[in-house]
């Protein structure tokens, strides 16, 4: 018979491969993400990877002060997402139409002046 124990070891094993492997791929997204907001979305998932990784270890070792330590990036990674699509909005706004529609309205007044 399978003692609790041996499938929670088990477990934690398959969980701590699974994890390592999608931290792998989120890394290579951060790397090789073609815009800035596939960027931002891993390093997101990436803080929520660690977490994963750092729960599953407490776990594994029986530490309860990894719990604590996942909760602090929990929350510090939410604040830098936030932040970070603040910077992704601020920086939006400054290449918005809106701001490009007045130049264009003066390129037409320019060129054509009167209506025929």
């Amino acid at each position: 018979m399978i003692t609790p124990a041996a499938i929670v070891a088990a477990a934690s094993s398959a969980a701590l491969i699974i994890l390592g492997m999608a931290l792998i791929l989120t890394v290579w997204r951060v790397v090789a993400g073609p815009t800035l907001p596939d960027r931002i979305l891993a390093l997101d998932m990436l803080t929520g990877i660690a977490i994963g990784l750092i729960a599953v270890i407490a776990v594994k070792t029986g530490f309860s002060l990894y719990i604590d330590i996942a909760i602090s990036l929990g929350l510090v990674g939410f604040l830098a997402t936030v932040a970070f699509a603040r910077f992704v909005l601020s920086r939006g706004n400054i290449k918005s139409p809106a701001s490009a529609s007045p130049a264009k309205a003066n390129a037409k007044k320019r060129a054509g002046g009167k209506k025929r």
